[in-house]
């Protein structure tokens, strides 16, 4: 009697784990079994039993998904689903069921956006990365240190982002310059990839003798390409410019418009490309525009390290007088992200 208690407990006990593992088929008839973490920007990553570190693999490699955990799932069509993820005979299909209205739908896998386990715990849908570069040279005694920190949380449907970037420099028989840029980020999704994006954006900037500025902005914008390749998203709104200049005792108020575009580029190997753009007409300065561009092109390296290459550019045609109107950083970093 023991013994078949023990051997209904082990097998209900199996039966159990059975139920909750996650599964995927590669397009090499290679199956993997274990737990989903995420699937975004055209990477999945799934925790084994039998590795110590997570699997990373290319979504564009996947060529059938099961799983009876319920997911929070974008597709490209900017619809948001809660639901469970069933293997199908098709290739590069799965049927998901929406746990919401019990429906279930047949979807190509190429039309998965992301993947995110509702159970998710605050590390899971946390992301973050660190990269610092350093140059010395003789001559001159030139000193430059940079420094950028970027943290995301990602939920149901929101994201939020919070950004630092420094760079100091110190020569001989030269002024020291100095310039931190930050950046805190709130974009609600809405359906049909529309979203509203919330931000107050900071700079520093010795160049165009800017002691402080900060920008307020709230608008509406749309994902005009969003898969698991690439996302490019527009949007328009108010911001509200709060600065202050150097040698000055009264800041400087103004409200702007603002038309942004964020182009993201992820399925290029192991590099990624992100372009922004923001353009700033000030409605209560006559003919002022001021204008925000950044590029970063980033190389994954081996244990999460990476190299990355960024451009930044500031233009004002209205300047504090005797500043310069623009102002560009040119920069390599290496760092290290956790996901």
């Amino acid at each position: 009697m023991k013994k078949i208690l023990l051997l209904f407990f082990l097998l209900f006990f199996f039966n159990i784990n059975a139920q909750i593992c996650d599964t995927l088929v590669l397009k090499n008839n290679d199956i993997i079994v274990g737990e989903i973490k995420t699937m975004n920007k055209g990477i999945l990553q799934i925790e084994t039993d039998y590795s110590k570190d997570d699997f990373k693999v290319e979504w564009k490699y996947v060529k059938s998904i099961g799983s009876e955990r319920v997911h929070i799932i974008n597709l490209s069509n900017g619809n948001l689903l809660n639901g469970k993820i069933t293997k199908i005979k098709t290739p590069n299909k799965c049927e998901i069921t929406n746990i919401e209205t019990q429906t279930k739908s047949i979807i190509d896998l190429s039309d998965i956006v992301r993947i995110k386990p509702v159970d998710d715990s605050f590390w899971d849908r946390l992301d973050a990365s660190f990269d610092a570069g350093i140059k010395l040279t003789k001559a001159q005694s030139l000193q430059q240190l940079t420094v950028n920190v970027n943290l995301g949380y990602t939920a149901k449907k929101w994201y939020g982002t919070a950004m630092y970037k420094q760079i100091q420099s110190i020569q001989d028989d030269s002024e020291p310059i100095r310039r931190i840029d930050t950046d805190l980020s709130y974009v609600h999704l809405l359906p049909r990839d529309y979203f509203i994006p919330l931000s107050i954006v900071t700079l520093k900037n010795t160049e165009q003798d800017i002691d402080l500025r900060v920008v307020s902005k709230a608008g509406y914008g749309k994902y005009l390409m969003h898969s698991n390749k690439k996302y490019w998203g527009l949007a328009a709104g108010l911001s509200f410019n709060h600065e202050r200049f150097t040698e000055t005792t009264e800041p400087n108020k103004s409200l702007e418009m603002f038309l942004g575009s964020d182009l993201n580029l992820y399925d290029i190997g192991d590099f990624s490309i992100q372009s922004k753009v923001n353009v700033f007409p000030s409605l209560t300065e006559s003919k002022r525009v001021r204008t925000d561009f950044s590029v970063d092109t980033k190389y994954d390296l081996p244990l999460d390290f990476f190299i990355k290459l960024s451009f930044v550019y500031n233009y004002d045609n209205k300047p504090k007088e005797g500043a310069s109107k623009d102002d560009y950083v040119f920069q390599t970093t290496f760092g290290w992200k956790l996901d």
